[in-house]
C-alpha cells in the first residue's frame, strides 16, 4: 500500500564570511560580498522538492521563485479535531522526520537572541537534508561581534564560536519572497522572516503554536491524522489524485486530527492514515474515525500546522 501511495503522491497536483580573531576584536569580513543581498529563488513544487504538491502542466502551482498564496487551495484544508472541533491547517507537503539545523545567535552567556543578527540555515527546499522543521543550535556571540557578519554555516564553524544544540524544534517552511499565509492562532505574527543561506537571503514562515523537542532518536515527533479521498487508494485514480472528499458544495472535509495545539502530544508533523470513504458521512471526531476501516496506515508525514480551532456544540 505504501508503494501505491507514493505513486499517487507523485501524480497529485494538489507539491565564509570569515571572522577575524575574536581576541583582537577586528570586524569580520564576509566571504560572499557579491551575493549578500541576493535572494535565493525557492521552488517547493519542482521535482526535487514536491511530493503531494508537485507542479504539472495543468495544476497551476506557482513556478520557481514565484510568491505563493497559501490561503488558497490546495494549501489550506478545513477538517475536524479529535473532539469534533472545526479546524483549519496549512498543507506544506511531505517532510522528513529528521530535522535540518538553524543557527540562532545569542548574547554570550545567555539564551537572549542577538538583536540585528538573522538566523542561518544550510538547506533549502529541494536539497538533500532539507526539512521545514529545524533543530535550533544557539551560537554564542562574543562582545564586539558585529551582527550579520556571519551569514553561513561554514563561516560560523570557521569562527569557532561556542555552540549549543538546544534539541528544540521550530517549524519554519522556507518559501519564495512575497509568499503569504495569513492565519495563525492567538494573533501570532504572520509576516515573512528573513534569514541567511550561504551568504544569501531566504525567507520563511513562522509557526510557534507549540513547543517541540526531538525524540530519543533525534526525530521530529509526529501526531496521527486520518484522511479520506473522493476515491479510495485501491481504486483507479484513487487516493491523493482524486482529492479530499468534502461535504457537498463546500470545503469541509472529514479528515480528523488526533491532537490540537496546546495538547501535550500535538505536533504539526502529521502521520497520515487513510480511511475508507464509505465511512465519510459518519465521521466527525476521533472516536468515529477510529471505528472506520483503515485503507492505508502511516503512509506519509506531512507538515500541517493548525492555525484555526473552533469548538462545535453538538
Amino acid at each position: 500500500m505504501n508503494t501505491m501511495w507514493q505513486a499517487a503522491c507523485h501524480s497529485w497536483g494538489v507539491a565564509v564570511c570569515t571572522l577575524a580573531l575574536v581576541a583582537c576584536r577586528a570586524q569580520p569580513r564576509p566571504e560572499h560580498p557579491a551575493t549578500l543581498d541576493a535572494v535565493v529563488p525557492i521552488d517547493r513544487f519542482g521535482a526535487a522538492a514536491g511530493h503531494l504538491q508537485l507542479r504539472s502542466a495543468t495544476n497551476g502551482l506557482p513556478g520557481p521563485g514565484a510568491p505563493v498564496d497559501f490561503d488558497r487551495a490546495p494549501f489550506i484544508t478545513q477538517s475536524r479535531g479529535p473532539g469534533g472541533e472545526l479546524i483549519r491547517y496549512y498543507n506544506f507537503d511531505v517532510q522528513p522526520t529528521t530535522p535540518a539545523t538553524i543557527y540562532v545567535f545569542v548574547i554570550a552567556g545567555s539564551s537572549t537572541p542577538l538583536e540585528g543578527q538573522h538566523s542561518v540555515v544550510d538547506r533549502i527546499p529541494g536539497e538533500p537534508g532539507y526539512s521545514d522543521f529545524f533543530d535550533v543550535v544557539e551560537v554564542s556571540a562574543p562582545s564586539g561581534y558585529v551582527p550579520d557578519s556571519l551569514r553561513d554555516r561554514a563561516a560560523i564553524e570557521h569562527a569557532a564560536l561556542p555552540m549549543r544544540d538546544t534539541r528544540t524544534i521550530v517549524n519554519r517552511p522556507i518559501v519564495p519572497r512575497g509568499s503569504t499565509a495569513r492565519e495563525r492562532l492567538e494573533g501570532a505574527a504572520t509576516a515573512l522572516e528573513q534569514g541567511w543561506y550561504r551568504g544569501r537571503v531566504v525567507y520563511w514562515l513562522r509557526f510557534d503554536e507549540t513547543s517541540l523537542s526531538v525524540d530519543g532518536q533525534g526525530h521530529v515527533p509526529t501526531s496521527p491524522i486520518y484522511v479520506t479521498f473522493n476515491r479510495n487508494p485501491d481504486e483507479p485514480g484513487g487516493g491523493p489524485p482524486s482529492g479530499f472528499r468534502t461535504e457537498p458544495g463546500g470545503v469541509q472535509t472529514h479528515n480528523v486530527a488526533s491532537s490540537l495545539p496546546g495538547d501535550l502530544d500535538y505536533s504539526p508533523l502529521w502521520l497520515v492514515s487513510v480511511y475508507d470513504n464509505s465511512a465519510f458521512p459518519g465521521v466527525s471526531n476521533e472516536s468515529t474515525v477510529l471505528a472506520a476501516t483503515i485503507k492505508a496506515r502511516n503512509v506519509a508525514t506531512v507538515n500541517c500546522p493548525v492555525v484555526f480551532v473552533k469548538r462545535v456544540d453538538r
